[in-house]
């Protein structure tokens, strides 16, 4: 595996201790960690994050969460956890805090995911429900053991597991399938808090390299990904592009067109001519 170890700091985030910790617990704040210069990993490339999240607030006093990120620019400070919005890649959430005051069906913390292809805004009132690709409860708040999760996208199929009840097991939160990242994108995390504030800690972001047999195929259709999108997932500015369309049917197209017009000129020249034949034996 390979450990980033070189980070630079955005807002009120420090980087590159023995964890990378995000603001700091008292007062409001926002900031992120990001590794210098462009990894060159592969998109199919696990994440393994290490991390804590403590404070003094009880129950639901806290916040606000953080966010871990594999988007094409640099992160710069927003208010998507820290990063900014209309984002072009994949966000994955830990949220700490509920928004949205009606919702009874959902327990905080919450862990989703998102994938942007720079057209959605994140609903922060709403704690992104709109455009969730899936999601699960994680109480991970002030926790004695060490608390893990494991982000993977492997052939177009996007799963997060969390390590959260210190038994050294794995289970699943999120599965996607039909996900496309394009390659070559940025690594990184951010948090953000407000009046309620906890400290969130990121112990360590690993990346292991993952040997993937995939056909000629497969490998090809990987390279042509150059938009994030998710398929068969109807959310508003998440259709795929359409393909652009090749010049021989284009060709097709124009001239079958340009055939019917002319069919239906003649039968128009047809039916005029017997309507006025038909006219002057009346006549006479």
């Amino acid at each position: 595996h390979v450990e980033l170890l070189r980070w630079a700091e955005d807002g009120a985030a420090g980087c590159g201790g023995p964890a990378l910790p995000a603001p700091q617990p008292q007062g409001q704040g926002s900031g992120g960690c990001r590794p210098e210069g462009r990894p060159q990993f592969h998109v199919h490339a696990p994440s393994l994050v290490h991390f804590k999240i403590h404070g003094q607030g009880k129950k639901n006093l806290n916040g606000d969460g953080f966010a871990i990120w594999y988007t094409k620019d640099r992160m710069q400070p927003g208010p998507v956890f820290g990063s900014k919005d209309n984002f072009l890649g994949l966000g994955v959430f830990v949220d700490t805090y509920p928004n949205e005051e009606k919702q009874q069906e959902r327990v905080f913390p919450y862990i989703s995911a998102m994938v942007n292809n720079g057209s959605l805004t994140y609903d922060h009132d709403r704690d992104g429900r709109p455009t969730e690709l899936g999601g699960c409860t994680a109480m991970v708040r002030n926790l004695n053991h060490d608390t893990f999760l494991v982000i993977r996208y492997v052939k177009r199929r996007l799963t997060v597991l969390i390590d959260i009840d210190g038994k050294h097991e794995w289970r699943d939160c999120i599965d996607v399938p039909g996900v496309r990242l394009p390659r070559g994108y940025y690594f990184g995390t951010s948090s953000v808090t407000g009046d309620l504030s906890d400290n969130h800690d990121i112990i360590s972001l690993k990346l292991y390299q993952l040997t993937v047999e995939r056909t000629p195929e497969e490998e090809k259709r990987d390279r042509e990904v150059y938009l994030p999108v998710v398929d068969n997932l109807k959310l508003p500015g998440m259709e795929a592009p359409l393909e652009p369309m090749s010049g021989l049917a284009l060709f097709l197209i124009v001239f079958f067109s340009l055939v019917a017009i002319v069919f239906a000129i003649v039968i128009g020249v047809i039916i005029y001519n017997k309507w006025q034949e038909q006219s002057r034996k009346h006549f006479y």
